[in-house]
């Protein structure tokens, strides 16, 4: 009777006939495991660096044993749009704390068309000395187009266009999961869309996406949205379109139109799908912003202000673009090397204090060199309108990075905490269950990541556990260079990079290659 019954009972429970073999035990945990579902409170057992058994486990061994009372367990967050390349490859900032602390084990470089061109050479950087996170990396267009191609604004001659397939082939045969581009920077912004379908293809023939910092986040978003559509209509890959946002005064209320392009698109069978970091600031540097592209190498604005026909226009061009951003009252200086005391301070006030005119400091700033920018262009309103689409990621848009003297975007450390700690759980815009999706599972399936973004028998063991009390972003925009709190744990690859709040240091990170075989044919959403 005693045998019948705890048969019984393990069959009502989801236990395995026999105890599992552990080294590590989470027991008593609230689980979300990655789809969406509504939490279930059990054990995680992992044993070399995969998980063993979910739900109400039984385990041989002494295994360790982690008591998760009121605690919550994810799957390791995957940020899929970060500028972590060169952070991540060296020794002050290969360990990527500021987003072990998020609760972030795996991280997505060569976004925004920028990055290392040369896949391989790269992953074998990665892997050589280990990191704190994992890492997949996506080919960036503008580094391929700038080495066929320096910085020509032209189309490519055929034999130019031949050999930057090859550069795409070679990536995506070196592990790479897609191609990105940064279509407001240069040289990225010269390519049409002809070309960007074409090399697309190349990137469909070995089951990869199509990442885009679409040309236009402005006025222009919803035709920019509708090209990120077309290239992967006519390519015949997945689409990705990256930090997705209304910026600028004159672009409040676009949000809606652009959803309802992606919605279509996916009615119709497309694969399409966006991220977000859930801030009203954008990052980026200060010459993408405001300057015409023509002007925005040191060179070509010097021959343009010895001309005061060419020097007028240019200035004209700056009124416009600075009048967007609240006549550079909303443009906040990140980060800028000739002026330090100038870090946290907006363009406006800097101008009226310099006594010139926000046209001039722009000038002035470029010629030394440029500087980093944070832009407060967004409106609350959307960023919850576009949090709330199930197809839209949560990405940082951060890099890998230690505490200084500059002023950068608090997303760098603070994103996926804020996102879960304060936008979920306690401003209640989005439901808990949905936030950890759009943090593992969603972005797992968008690029295709077989085992991992899930909590699940056979999944590598990339897992966070958290206080949901204490889970929060502490970076704010005054005072960014703050770890965020409320990890407990972290596992990366199954060993301890948090344990029991402390950084371990240990590089359990590796490089993530794509199999090199379709892309699974699961919609995004599905759990």
């Amino acid at each position: 009777m005693l045998t019948c019954g705890w048969w019984l009972v393990a069959a009502w429970c989801g236990m395995q006939a026999s105890a599992a073999a552990a080294d590590v035990v989470i027991e008593n945990v609230r689980i979300h495991d990655g789809s969406g579902r509504e939490e279930f409170v059990g054990d995680l057992a992992i044993r070399d660096g995969r998980i063993v058994a979910v739900g109400s486990v039984a385990v041989s061994g002494e295994p360790r044993r982690i008591d998760g009372t009121g605690l919550i367990a994810a799957p390791g967050f995957i940020d899929l749009h970060t500028h972590c390349d060169r952070g991540i490859t060296k020794h002050p900032t290969r360990l990527n704390k500021n987003y072990l602390t998020q609760g972030v084990t795996t991280v997505v470089t060569g976004n925004c068309g920028f990055g290392p061109w040369d896949v391989q050479t790269f992953l074998e950087q990665v892997d050589a000395e280990g990191a704190g996170t994992n890492v997949a990396h996506l080919i960036p267009h503008g580094a391929v187009r700038s080495r066929i191609m320096g910085s020509a604004k032209r189309a490519p001659t055929e034999e130019e266009f031949e050999k930057m397939k090859q550069l795409v082939d070679q990536g995506m045969q070196s592990g790479a999961w897609g191609i990105s581009t940064g279509l407001i920077y240069t040289p990225s912004s010269y390519a049409d869309t002809d070309e960007l379908i074409a090399l697309s293809r190349v990137v469909a023939q070995h089951g990869g996406l199509y990442a885009s910092h679409i040309r236009g986040e402005g006025v222009g978003l919803l035709d920019s949205v509708n090209e990120a559509i077309e290239i992967g209509r006519q390519a015949n890959l997945p689409v990705h379109i990256s930090h997705m946002k209304a910026s600028g005064k004159p672009a409040w209320g676009l949000a809606t139109g652009a959803i309802r392009l992606i919605q279509q698109a996916r009615q119709q069978g497309l694969a399409v799908t966006a991220d977000q970091y859930p801030y009203v600031a954008s990052s980026t540097s200060l010459a993408a912003m405001v300057m015409p592209e023509d002007y925005r190498s040191t060179n070509r604005l010097n021959q343009a202000l010895a001309d005061p026909a060419r020097a007028a226009a240019l200035r004209a061009a700056l009124t416009e673009n600075l009048r967007a951003r609240s006549d550079g009252a909303a443009l906040m200086i990140a980060s800028y090397g000739p002026q330090p005391a100038w870090h946290g301070r907006n363009l406006a006030d800097l101008a009226a204090e310099q006594g010139c005119s926000v046209e001039d400091l722009v000038l002035q700033i470029q010629q030394n060199g440029g500087a980093r920018m944070v832009n407060f262009g967004m409106q609350e309103q959307e960023v919850r309108q576009i949090m709330q689409q199930p197809f839209v990621a949560t990405a940082s848009d951060g890099g890998s990075m230690v505490p200084d003297d500059s002023v950068p975007h608090p997303r760098n450390y603070g994103c996926f905490p804020r996102k879960i700690g304060r936008y979920a759980i306690q401003w209640q815009v989005v439901s808990l269950s949905d936030a950890i999706r759009s943090s593992t599972g969603l972005p797992a399936d968008i690029f295709g990541f077989r085992d991992r973004g899930y909590l699940r028998e056979e999944m590598v063991a990339d897992i966070v556990v958290f206080d949901p009390e204490t889970f929060r972003d502490v970076a704010t925009f005054e005072a960014p260079h703050q770890y965020s709190t409320g990890v407990r744990y972290l596992l990366v690859n199954g060993q301890f990079a948090i344990d029991n709040g402390e950084v371990t240091g240990v590089l359990a990170g590796r490089a993530l290659k794509h199999p090199g075989t379709q892309a699974s044919e699961a919609d995004p959403d599905s759990t």
